[in-house]
């Protein structure tokens, strides 16, 4: 098993959140005027999409190197749907584009990147979630 951990923390003087991982950071934000949002970064849903896509290409650039496939330019797009209250994910669409150097259908490539994409493999499959609040609940 491979286990992945980041952290997020209040910006000081703002209500946002900074995330994590290694050297990389984030800031997550709510829109601006929205619940002390003052839109510094992504929200929720934008992070969201940006897993499923993120994901996608990466794993785009790990089946074109298993196939020996020289790849050029990338281009994914991802819609995420919101609806309910609470305010839930019901759906995601993702289009895709992929430029083989060699002038290769990309179709192979594609399809086989959507059968190893850890992110949308799991939002499929449903990932659980647990919480438990730290220590006292305080940070």
């Amino acid at each position: 098993m491979v286990s992945m951990t980041v952290e997020l923390r209040t910006v000081e003087g703002t209500q946002a959140a900074m995330g994590w991982a290694g050297g990389h950071t984030i800031v997550v934000d709510r829109p601006e005027g929205r619940a002390g949002g003052m839109g510094l970064g992504f929200n929720g849903a934008q992070l969201l999409a940006l897993a499923i896509g993120g994901c996608f290409c990466n794993d785009l650039r790990y089946v074109a190197e298993d196939m020996g496939v020289k790849l050029g330019k990338v281009g994914v797009t991802v819609t995420v749907n919101l609806e309910g209250k609470p305010l839930l994910a019901t759906s995601a669409r993702m289009t895709v584009s992929c430029e083989t150097l060699d002038g290769s259908d990309p179709r192979t490539i594609i399809d086989g990147a959507n059968a190893i994409t850890a992110v949308g493999n799991s939002l499929r499959r449903g990932v659980p979630v647990e919480i438990e609040m730290a220590g006292d609940g305080r940070t």
